[in-house]
């Protein structure tokens, strides 16, 4: 499939990218194949594409037939896909930051796919979280050291906080690399695809959600501490933490760095 260079589409629309936003336009015509062949869709299947830009992995989206909504809040941007009359496709102006997606698909089950914009995708990927009841898959271009710290193993430095709570839910896979020239602007950094797939049921056994989270989140919070003092820094977790650390049969010296999601479900239960 042939695609305009996204520089010379830009020209053409009197347009330019907006850095702010972090728009870096991918074209390359094999990689877009890549990420769609990546997210397994089936003729039908809803998918919200975030961030759809002038449409390039849109139309590699709509040839696998399935249902797409592309989601696009810059208004010269969604006029730009709304002018290449893309059949069967639906547009809504509006922040991906933001969105309801399942609402926005109008279906129960989604995929997500995107090209996220480098200082979004954290707040992105919390949604995702959020609304994993939604969604059965996900495939996202980002920054490569994010995809690097979302995949990573417990031991790795680059394990952390998403590491842990997307791993509760979904299985991470970083995909592939992209490097930054195949980009238009170019970013100053190379980017990864990566891909989560639901579990059909969470890794470990979780009592509440909330406090898992919360427990992560406390555990890493200060990474060169250990991790007895680093749960004891959140008052609300403090005066439990000795007693859960017993009961889940973890010691305390150890550094959340090195803890699998399985150990740290164990720590949330024996909070309850």
């Amino acid at each position: 499939m042939s695609v305009e260079h996204p520089r010379d589409m830009l020209r053409r629309l009197g347009l330019q990218a907006k850095h702010s936003w972090g728009q870096n336009f991918l074209s390359d015509e094999v990689v877009l194949e890549n990420i769609v062949d990546e997210a397994l869709l089936r003729k039908g299947e809803p998918c919200v594409e975030l961030g759809a830009g002038l449409g390039h992995l849109t139309r590699f989206l709509l040839a696998s037939g399935a249902k797409v909504t592309a989601v696009e809040r810059d208004r010269d941007m969604a006029a730009a896909l709304r002018a290449q009359d893309f059949e069967g496709l639906t547009i809504v102006e509006g922040n991906a930051a933001e969105l309801d997606f399942a609402k926005t698909a109008q279906a129960d089950q989604v995929v997500v796919v995107g090209n996220l914009p480098y200082h979004l995708s954290s707040v992105i990927l919390f949604e995702v979280l959020e609304q994993a009841d939604h969604v059965t898959r996900a495939v996202f271009t980002l920054q490569k050291e994010v995809v690097d710290r979302l995949a990573a193993d417990p031991g790795n430095r680059d394990y952390g906080v998403l590491s842990v709570l997307l791993g509760l839910r979904f299985d991470v896979v970083h995909c592939f690399d992209i490097p930054a020239s195949h980009f238009h602007p170019p970013p100053k950094v190379d980017s990864a695809v990566v891909k989560l797939t639901r579990r059909a049921t969470p890794r470990a056994k979780v009592t509440d959600e909330l406090r898992f989270r919360k427990v992560v989140k406390a555990g890493f919070a200060h990474r060169r501490k250990t991790l007895s003092n680093s749960l004891k820094s959140d008052d609300s977790l403090a005066p439990k933490v000795a007693e859960a650390l017993a009961a889940a049969g973890i010691d305390g010296v150890r550094r959340a760095e090195t803890l699998s999601v399985e150990e740290f479900a164990a720590i949330e239960r024996a909070l309850g």
